[in-house]
């Protein structure tokens, strides 16, 4: 997808879609016991720090001309960088099998009764047009993805209607603190860390498409997550999908389900591509995106759905610290590995801000695990680049 500069309103338009995700409904369910105002502010929260953290990736990447993995061998080196690649390939199959098993349940839910069909079914169909937006090039798929997103907009209208029109609220059991809440928040966000620069290093205007990227996905996600607290506090469930079909949603739910599941699990296809590309230059980084898709494919048919909290705080755990280095590096010590094979200084740095967020997950820290690493591990950074500047 990089044979021309991109545009920011199309770099937008990535990011809306990537923000419309049945993940980011369902992980706004689990805030419920919250209340509605205290799970909004939550969600607010997190994605400020989220999007900060976010905003810097994207510019990284959008500045150097560099997509994520690239713009990581600044800070860690040639085969330091590997071991983000790798970590990110992992965790990237791991949420297209996550996001096709999510919109394979729900497609399921509303179509099964229908059609007679099994979930197995939904499975390859959204694998297929998720390996169909990988392979279009980009004139196609910015005229794909602009009807696609204008689809997605109205119907998530309809659907934030549907939710915050029943006006009663049910009762939801289960106990949550507010930092908690907050982590759940900012891990989304996070999570898009180490691929936001993949689709800045084309733009056009890397500034404003950072700026507006960040923008369009942080607003758009908080406004998922209010919708899926609405979910679980107005309709007392977490189905999405249930609530869609008993409103008689019908094909406009089936809409929401495709799209938003297709729109958002191919950047995480994609990225996974570029960053196997990294790891082994021999393969082209669209063949490789859908061979990411197909593992996932085969995993989501395969493999029981589980709660992600864990994974989510595991990504978190694993790219806050990266990207607080990152940072540090590029926009205040100005230093670039790039050129060496690993900076073990800086793996040493991202390893202490790794186990300081395992150790404050712990603990019942008031402001949660991620503001406290990201400000620790900034400051031993610039310390030691300080104390240690490159010879």
């Amino acid at each position: 997808m990089n044979e021309e500069k991109r545009s920011t309103a199309a770099n937008a338009l990535i990011w809306f879609g990537a923000a419309v995700s049945i993940a980011e409904i369902y992980t706004g369910t689990l805030m419920a016991p919250l209340g509605m105002a205290r799970g909004m502010a939550a969600v607010v929260a997190g994605h400020l720090i989220g999007g900060f953290l976010m905003y810097l990736a994207a510019l990284i990447g959008g500045l150097s001309g560099r997509g994520a993995m690239e713009s990581v061998k600044l800070s860690f080196g040639e085969q330091g960088a590997k071991i983000f690649a790798l970590l990110n390939v992992l965790q990237l199959v791991g949420w297209t099998a996550v996001m096709i098993i999510g919109g394979a349940l729900s497609l399921g839910l509303i179509l099964n009764p229908l059609l007679g069909t099994t979930n197995l079914l939904w499975c390859g169909v959204i694998g297929l047009l998720i390996a169909f937006w990988v392979m279009l090039d980009m004139k196609n798929f910015e005229r794909v993805n602009k009807f696609a997103m204008a689809a997605l907009f109205i119907l998530t209208v309809v659907l934030s209607f549907v939710v915050f029109s029943r006006g009663e609220t049910e009762a939801v059991s289960g106990t949550m603190s507010f930092a908690e809440a907050m982590e759940l928040s900012v891990a989304m966000p996070l999570s898009w860390l180490p691929l936001i620069a993949d689709y800045m290093r084309d733009a056009k205007e890397p500034r404003r498409s950072a700026a507006v990227s960040t923008l369009f996905y942080s607003v758009t996600s908080c406004w998922m997550y209010f919708i899926g607290l609405g979910v679980a506090i107005y309709t007392g469930g977490s189905g999405v999908a249930q609530i869609m079909a008993e409103a008689g949603l019908g094909m406009a739910g089936v809409a929401i389900v495709l799209f938003s599941t297709v729109t958002t699990t191919f950047l995480d296809a994609y990225s996974g591509g570029i960053s196997f590309h990294t790891l082994f230059p021999q393969i082209k980084e669209k063949a490789a995106a859908v061979a990411v898709c197909a593992l996932g494919t085969y995993i989501a048919a395969t493999a029981r759905q589980e709660s992600y909290e864990g994974m989510l705080y595991l990504i978190s755990s694993v790219f806050a610290p990266m990207a607080s280095v990152m940072i540090v590096d590029f926009f205040i010590l100005r230093e670039n590995y790039a050129e060496r094979s690993i900076c073990l200084r800086n793996v040493a740095l991202w390893a202490v801000g790794f186990a300081f967020y395992r150790l404050l997950l712990t603990v019942n820290c008031p402001f949660g695990a991620t503001l406290p690493v990201i400000a620790a591990t900034m400051l031993l950074t610039w310390a030691a680049g300080k104390l240690f500047p490159r010879k």
